[in-house]
């Protein structure tokens, strides 16, 4: 038997970001690729692995031929916004089995453009088909259906508004400090309850941002570690779990699948969540931030409200940053966050986040970190 390889990253890289007009998902795809390669030093004749999900059913044949690449291993898993850290979980185990030596997952998207400017670039679509067909005709937006589990769990749990609101407003100081976030104008919580109403009881600082950008990352075999210009990060353990297709088969609103795929990443790893020192969890409304810090057991279930309050979560101070980038609900949110999450953990390892550097108690860099994506309605989870 051949014994499994160690996998690193050591490339990440964020393609422009903000409202692109002028952009396609294909211009963003090859910003950030390039960004990522030559963040690590490496050739693109190195890469033998790609993944990238998107734009279609072929869209890692079409985004590796304008890249350049021939990969002999791809992956186009597509699970909404988890996407990319299912994907970074079977790059590792396919260059750790020995099938691939170097793995890049990009990803882009024009999904603000889009809106000002009537294309249609994407295919991420909640049509009606399958089970969907029956919750369709009553107008059940993706907003909706969170604001539907934020109340549920506010009902089980006591879990207040003021809570969630604080969510935001952490997010929006970690956004403060880094200079590629989308809006960093401090908020406070009687600020974000004050805004217009979305669905009850979201305000609209409860729900994301919604951008242009892209994100790529490489994964190389530890032989490989060695040409690289930067710090390896050690993938040391991942963890997917996929639930329900509608909401009306969801069997417990206040649980996500971040409950299976968390437990596994960390069983696997050999880590507590208590020795994490970062957190980037996916969050496109602020329920989801509450709700997946539980599932990860960092809290237990229904104590998410209180252990999220007294700036628990900030990058400078707090006793577990989360989001340190400010997030989808500040940073930025391109249609898919996942593959963020994962850019600003590495960042965070590694050191280089200016401002926002989270720091241990000894002064010290992070040591740990999990990046943890949502997909769908809590339809499905991957955690690395």
């Amino acid at each position: 038997m051949v014994a499994r390889r160690k996998v690193a990253v050591v490339g990440v890289a964020l393609s422009d970001c903000g409202r692109l007009d002028d952009a396609t998902p294909y211009t963003l795809h090859a910003q950030a690729a390039r960004r990522a390669l030559a963040d690590a030093g490496l050739d693109r004749t190195l890469v033998d692995g790609f993944a990238s999900a998107g734009l279609g059913t072929l869209a890692p044949v079409e985004v590796a031929a304008h890249l350049g690449l021939r990969p002999t291993w791809v992956d186009s898993t597509s699970v909404g916004g988890s996407t990319w850290e299912v994907m970074a979980a079977h790059a590792a185990d396919a260059i750790a089995a020995g099938h691939a030596r170097a793995v890049l997952l990009v990803y882009g998207s024009t999904a603000r453009a889009d809106v000002h400017t009537g294309r249609r670039t994407g295919t991420l679509s909640f049509g009606t088909r399958g089970p969907l067909q029956f919750e369709v005709p009553y107008g059940h937006t993706l907003i909706a259906k969170y604001a539907m589990a934020a109340r549920r769990h506010m009902i089980e749990y006591g879990t207040t508004i003021e809570q969630l609101a604080e969510v935001a407003v952490q997010a929006r100081a970690n956004a403060a400090l880094n200079p590629e976030a989308t809006f960093r104008t401090p908020v406070t919580v009687e600020e974000v309850l004050a805004g217009p109403m979305i669905a009850d009881p979201f305000t609209k600082l409860h729900c994301c941002v919604r951008s242009d950008g892209g994100a790529a990352v490489l994964l190389v075999a530890e032989e490989y570690v060695r040409d690289c210009r930067t710090s390896p990060v050690w993938v040391l353990g991942t963890g997917e779990s996929v639930s329900h297709a509608a909401m009306s088969d969801w069997p417990d609103f206040t649980v996500s699948p971040a409950a299976v795929s968390g437990p596994l990443a960390f069983e696997r790893a050999g880590v507590r969540p208590s020795e994490i020192d970062v957190a980037e969890i996916y969050d496109a409304f602020t329920y989801m931030t509450l709700v997946t810090l539980e599932d990860l057991g960092f809290c237990a279930k229904g104590e998410g409200g209180p252990f999220v309050e007294k700036g628990r979560l900030l990058a400078r101070g707090g006793e577990l940053p989360v989001n340190t980038d400010g997030g989808g609900l500040s940073a930025q949110h391109p249609g898919m966050r996942g593959l963020f999450l994962l850019v600003e953990a590495v960042r965070q390892v590694r050191g280089e986040c200016g401002e926002r550097q989270v720091r241990r108690s000894d002064g010290s860099l992070p040591r740990l970190a999990v990046a943890s994506g949502t997909g769908g309605w809590f339809c499905s989870s991957g955690t690395v």
